[in-house]
């Protein structure tokens, strides 16, 4: 039994005859019960749902940076929802049924903080990945010396991941990451981005520096 709590006009909630009402973000949805078709699904939904599988499956496992990196984007999708529509239509390379991710055009932030100059990193020390970075100082909202790094690390190899939330600050230039044994010689996708301190909404586009051989 569905039941309007605002009148005619208003929404409801649960079944009422062959349509359901619920509130989802703030608003009132309406939606009829889904049919079971027995029809086979076509190619095209068949290379889609392959497609969404991977995408979904990937960041499953960052659904943390996900969370802050898209949740000003829209407020009524969520921040996966974003992300997910995002890498299905720009990073999803090959032809069915061999669908991969192109790993460079993840990006688990998209914002209008500025990214510091010169970002590079490289492994000299066994386990390690020495960041470094230039900075010019704070440049109203959209760069502050207090703006903090984050780091996303990925080994396709092992299908790991290894991610860290505000472990400098924008004026510290240089962070060194140490990794878990077993990434030491393998080849990682290194991701980073900064999220403002000063105003916690407003972050960077992740970067993705590159892959890199791991001593």
């Amino acid at each position: 039994m569905g039941i309007i709590k605002g009148g005619i006009l208003g929404g409801f909630r649960n079944k009422a005859g062959a349509v359901i009402g619920s509130y989802w973000r703030r608003l009132d949805i309406i939606k009829g019960i889904p049919r079971i078709s027995g029809k086979a699904p076509s190619q095209k939904q068949i290379d889609q749902r392959a497609k969404f599988k991977l995408v979904t499956g990937f960041f499953a496992w960052i659904s943390d940076l996900i969370d802050i990196g898209y949740k000003h984007l829209s407020e009524i999708d969520t921040p996966m929802n974003v992300a997910v529509s995002y890498h299905l239509k720009e990073a999803i390379t090959g032809t069915s049924p061999n669908f991969t991710i192109d790993y460079s055009k993840v990006k688990f932030s998209q914002g209008s903080l500025k990214m510091p100059n010169s970002m590079s990193v490289i492994s000299t020390t066994p386990g390690e990945l020495d960041f470094t970075w230039v900075n010019f100082g704070s440049e109203g909202k959209k760069q502050d010396d207090s703006d903090t790094l984050t780091i996303l690390v990925f080994c396709p190899s092992l299908f790991e991941f290894v991610s860290i939330r505000n472990v400098a600050t924008r004026s510290a230039q240089a962070y060194t990451l140490s990794l878990p044994v077993e990434l030491s010689g393998e080849e990682v996708h290194v991701y980073v981005s900064f999220n403002s301190v000063r105003v916690p909404e407003l972050v960077s586009s992740s970067r993705h520096m590159g892959l890199i051989s791991v001593l």
